[in-house]
């Protein structure tokens, strides 16, 4: 259940929900920001893994009537997970195979900051259909779309193999719409931030807010596909090692606005670092590095807007966590996880102890999902 902070001497127009157990008062304030805006309608939901981040806090979600906030989806519009059950056998996978497994990964998927060489790689025809708002924003897509689309990126973006209580092979890929969704976000920003401050609105019933909606959808198309290429290449590797058979997949997606429908009116819900669960949808919600997943299905909360956090949620931040943990003390959490140690002193910022424990995050919105599936990671791809 939630709490409710509802300060009107320090702007709150509307209240705010809260399904966090702790916040900063950091992150207090970026909610406390959003819950000020003349456009906000009912009140702002702060998620279970809510955390201070650039703008607006991760795990944000709030809504309006006719305004879309290009600041409060973030940079990577449309990023996401989605899960396969691959028909394998996870315990026939030692580790020795596995290492093997996640070499061919690191050498056919560009991680971190690297992209496709050359001309890149062939993509569907659609992903240059649409119009973007902008012959800029095109000859970006055109640029960049051959080169970054089937690329893992940085961060907390990962690939991975993971088991279930069963025993069955599960392939994890969280990752979005790469430099073109940062390149469309900042475009509209931009815009935005002509006429106010970097929490302005555009009213989508003119051009300017008509055509980030347009833009936007392009981008969660975008991370979609690349989450489509990333897991096709990921599957062609495995299948050099192993015979795969996909029975089951989800994909979701969680820096986002969507129309929607709630409490007697039509809204556009926003959702930075938040997944929309409607009743008896599926989910994904990560864990860190080297702690479990959960497959859950969703309840639909209204009080909510029907939503739920997208993961675990920061306690450090990457510079904190570079300076309290250790290369080696990373190395002896992940012992039982295949992943490339030689990255150790950079993946200190995604260590487990930089996140929230998973099993807390869930006990903390269990009005909002219902676990279904716990998923512990064997093997991690991450740049």
């Amino acid at each position: 259940m939630f709490r409710v902070i509802f300060e009107p001497g320090r702007g709150q127009r509307v209240p705010i929900r809260v399904w966090a157990r702790a916040l900063s008062p950091d992150t207090v304030r970026q909610l406390q920001r959003i819950a000020s805006q003349p456009y906000v309608v009912a009140f702002v939901a702060a998620m279970a893994d809510a955390h201070v981040a650039e703008g607006v806090a991760v795990g944000t979600v709030f809504a309006t009537e006719r305004t879309v906030v290009p600041r409060a989806l973030g940079g990577d519009l449309g990023c996401g997970m989605s899960a396969l059950r691959v028909g394998v056998d996870a315990h026939a996978l030692d580790r020795r195979l596995l290492e093997a497994i996640l070499q061919a990964l690191g050498r056919a998927i560009p991680t971190g900051h690297a992209v496709h060489r050359g001309r890149g790689v062939d993509v569907p025809d659609g992903v240059f259909v649409p119009p973007l708002s902008t012959r800029s924003l095109e000859r970006t897509r055109e640029a960049l779309a051959r080169r970054h689309l089937g690329t893992l990126g940085s961060g907390n973006h990962f690939l991975e193999l993971d088991r279930d209580p069963e025993g069955g092979l599960w392939l994890l890929v969280h990752s979005g719409s790469r430099g073109l969704g940062a390149a469309v976000a900042a475009h509209h920003l931009r815009i935005a931030s002509e006429e106010a401050d970097v929490l302005a609105g555009l009213d989508v019933e003119t051009e300017r807010g008509g055509a980030y909606l347009r833009d936007v959808a392009w981008a969660l198309d975008f991370a979609r596909t690349n989450r489509d290429a990333l897991s096709a290449r990921a599957l062609d590797v495995l299948g050099d090692f192993v015979a795969v058979d996909v029975q089951d997949r989800v994909d979701i997606h969680h820096n986002f606005v969507a129309r929607e429908r709630w409490h007697g009116r039509d809204v556009f819900v926003h959702r930075k670092g938040a997944v929309a669960v409607p009743r008896g949808t599926r989910a994904l919600i990560p864990g860190s590095m080297g702690t479990a997943s959960y497959l859950v299905e969703g309840l639909g909360n209204e009080d909510a807007f029907g939503s739920c956090s997208h993961g675990a949620g920061r306690v450090m931040s990457r510079k904190e966590a570079r300076r309290a943990i250790r290369p080696e003390a990373l190395e002896r959490v992940m012992r039982r996880v295949v992943y490339p140690e030689r990255l150790s002193a950079d993946l200190v910022e995604e260590a487990p102890g930089a996140y929230r424990d998973i099993t807390e995050v869930l006990e903390d919105q269990e009005d909002l999902v219902r676990r279904r599936l716990r998923l512990e990671p064997v093997a991690v791809l991450k740049g």
